[in-house]
């Protein structure tokens, strides 16, 4: 059994993103510990648990009924009710660090130097490093100081939201409503202008010439996209969450010279 910590942002995980992972690594008999910026319940974006949102870039309904269903079960339940801060988590204390995504981890998780402490602790005692989707700019930010402050993924295979599915047009206007937001946990009233940024053009200049960005537009439920390079594992978007879950699933139990006993 390996020591998992989860990190999801307070304002707007996209529910599949999270739950996907979750629900999949606590399956396999690992322990999870959830971690937020502020110690507050992550709650969903509310369209991520609407099952007749139509991406309105791919046209497609991404929300299946019982994904949904499910988000809500653990938004309104107490699985998530209690997280860390990400201050007040420790790396030393967790064989692989695993983050989710949502429109709001651009805001709240990718540039955030606590996220980026755990991240490089995780890094320098060589344990597994997952994110998904938007949280895969965290990585991109984060620098290091001993390759000439290239990118952590400087060199190396790693998934990116395609530039083709970003919310991205003229006179565009994207506000962060969530499901089961109280006065005490309400997000964020910001609105941007579509995504904070193109994700897949940044990360191939982070990854150098000798890396590889996977940006694959044509990701779908039944052929999502992951990537696995060690010590990263990197996932699409919300069409590759189970998978990403599987994928981590998997790289604890073949590496499990990396795992504590």
């Amino acid at each position: 059994m390996a020591k998992v910590l989860i990190l999801a942002t307070n304002y707007g995980t996209w529910g599949e993103e999270l739950q996907a992972p979750w629900d999949i690594i606590k399956a396999a008999g690992h322990d999870v510990t959830l971690a937020t910026p502020l110690g507050k319940k992550p709650l969903p974006l509310a369209v991520s648990v609407d099952p007749d949102f139509v991406d309105p870039i791919i046209n497609f309904k991404v929300n299946p009924p019982e994904v949904c269903k499910r988000i809500k079960e653990l938004t309104d339940g107490n699985e998530w009710a209690n997280p860390l801060t990400f201050k007040q988590a420790k790396m030393a204390d967790y064989d692989a660090i695993v983050l989710t995504g949502g429109l709001g981890a651009m805001i709240d998780m990718c540039n955030n130097y606590n996220v980026h402490k755990l991240i490089w602790d995780a890094y320098k005692s060589d344990k597994l490093i997952g994110a998904l989707c938007y949280a895969v700019t965290t990585l991109v930010f984060l620098r290091n100081p001993e390759n000439n402050n290239r990118s952590i993924i400087w060199g190396k295979r790693v998934t990116a939201h395609p530039a083709a599915w970003d919310f991205y047009g003229p006179d565009w206007d994207f506000p962060y409503p969530l499901y089961g937001a109280t006065e005490d946990n309400k997000g964020t009233d910001v609105h941007t202008p579509g995504f904070l940024w193109p994700i897949e053009h940044l990360v191939r200049d982070a990854v150098g010439p000798n890396g590889m960005c996977i940006a694959n537009a044509r990701a779908n439920r039944d052929n999502p996209e992951v990537a696995f390079d060690w010590p990263f594992v990197t996932g699409t978007s919300v069409e590759s969450s189970i998978a990403y879950g599987k994928k981590i699933v998997e790289v604890l139990a073949t590496r499990k010279d990396k795992v504590r006993a």
